[in-house]
């Protein structure tokens, strides 16, 4: 299990991923809050995805996010490290199905 700390690096570096693919793809009018829920953990972070990148991120959770993501911290990190398959990323996800093609182009 991975600790707080090392979700809270995980989450920071797939904010500089996620900025890193928004680049490439041009402004993606993606504008959202956004939920990371640890479930092993206990413990949630929140921030805002602005044009496809996360900024803001915050301890605590955002129970009215208009995206969730509800995974394990070590999931967590394997997703962002590009070790977790996309079907069980995009099972994890709490979005409509607009806003999760729009995630899918960003990972």
């Amino acid at each position: 299990m991975a600790t707080v700390d090392e979700c809270r690096q995980a989450l920071h570096d797939l904010a500089a991923r996620l900025a890193a693919n928004a680049e490439a793809q041009g402004k993606l009018d993606l504008n959202r809050t956004l939920a990371c829920r640890l479930t092993d953990l206990g413990t949630a972070f929140h921030g805002r995805l602005v044009d496809g990148r996360l900024v803001d991120i915050a301890d605590g959770d955002d129970p009215k996010a208009k995206i969730a993501l509800v995974i394990t911290s070590d999931d967590l990190i394997a997703l962002v490290n590009g070790r977790l398959e996309l079907p069980r990323v995009i099972s994890s996800v709490r979005a409509n199905p607009f806003d999760l093609l729009k995630l899918r182009k960003l990972l």
